[in-house]
């Protein structure tokens, strides 16, 4: 096992904090508007979302409505979690100078990433704290709303719906939980095993940063858990849409107009891709595409197999090919 990086949550939490930018400038009535309107979509989406995907599973947990600073200390505290849990726990404290060091240069590090994401995020499921929650970050969603000129009540519920999804797909795979931070565990470890030479041919020709900092091992787990995320963001993205527009009545104008912000090109394109978001808008494409094409085979039913156990997840090549899937799992 490798050593576990040391990360002080408090100095990510602080550095994240002072980083980030405070969000648009609303009024105390505005703000009150937003936080209202989107407790109220939180508890509406919940019931739609148990209707289009069969995920009845009682979700419980609580769903808040946070700032961008509370936004990232949610997610300094669940990235010790991770680590601890992931590696057999409990998270050590530095005793030694330099460890101390390490660990306020590590957490200011996490605090300038969590500050530039902070800024970004309309909500999230937070499934790895301790216990696990819903939270929906105001101002961005308030600046999103505004910027694509849409009707505010329905993209609240819209984004709250995408959200309990992905409380809904955790609630009925329990199993989901710990199978994710497994592969963590062998991301940290560093001594995951290569992938059999075969038709590959040895160790492909770097197409990432990803693929400079790992190892061939490494790189077989992230593909691997890059499948499963892509499963979730997918098919959380296809069923905000399924509801239809007798739940969200602008569902169609808000996809068209979300999806050109997103694609934008430009100085955003370059954001997306030093941050990574390049590879999260691929899991959303793929993810959803590979649901939707399952969906017109087996219906979602079929698709909710992939909650049934681990070894119904989808590998890399069956997001690409959902066809082998379904033969593979359905027969």
């Amino acid at each position: 096992m490798s050593q576990l990086p040391f990360i002080d949550a408090e100095v990510a939490a602080a550095v994240g904090g002072r980083l980030v930018p405070p969000g648009p400038l609303l009024s105390p009535g505005e703000v009150a508007d937003v936080v209202d309107g989107l407790r109220a979509a939180a508890a509406a989406s919940v019931a739609p979302v148990a209707r289009v995907t069969g995920l009845d599973a009682d979700a419980g947990g609580p769903m808040l409505v946070v700032d961008r600073p509370t936004w990232i200390r949610a997610n300094a505290d669940m990235a010790l979690t991770m680590l601890a849990e992931a590696t057999g726990g409990p998270y050590p404290a530095p005793e030694r100078l330099r460890d101390k060091v390490a660990a306020r240069a590590n957490g200011a590090q996490l605090g300038m990433a969590l500050a530039a994401f902070g800024a970004r995020i309309l909500g999230q499921y937070l499934p790895f704290l301790a216990e696990p929650r819903l939270v929906l970050v105001a101002p961005n969603v308030a600046k999103i709303e505004r910027a694509m000129g849409v009707d505010p009540d329905d993209f609240r519920l819209w984004v709250c719906l995408h959200e309990q999804t992905h409380r809904l797909q955790f609630a009925r795979a329990p199993w989901l939980r710990g199978h994710l931070l497994a592969a963590v565990g062998e991301l940290i470890d560093g001594d995951a095993p290569a992938p059999e030479a075969g038709a590959a041919g040895g160790r492909r020709r770097p197409r990432s940063i990803v693929d400079v900092v790992t190892s061939p091992g490494q790189q077989e787990v992230f593909e691997r858990v890059s499948a499963v995320m892509s499963l979730l963001e997918g098919y959380a993205d296809d069923m905000m849409d399924r509801v239809g527009p007798d739940v969200v009545p602008t569902v169609a104008t808000i996809r068209r107009r979300f999806d050109a912000r997103r694609n934008r090109g430009g100085w955003t394109k370059v954001l997306n891709n030093a941050l990574g978001m390049d590879l999260k808008l691929a899991q959303y494409r793929d993810g959803a595409a590979f649901c939707r094409e399952v969906i017109a085979r087996v219906g979602v039913t079929g698709l909710n197999a992939v909650y049934d156990r681990p070894e119904n997840l989808p590998s890399p090549g069956e997001i690409e090919a959902p066809a082998r899937w379904i033969h593979r799992v359905h027969g």
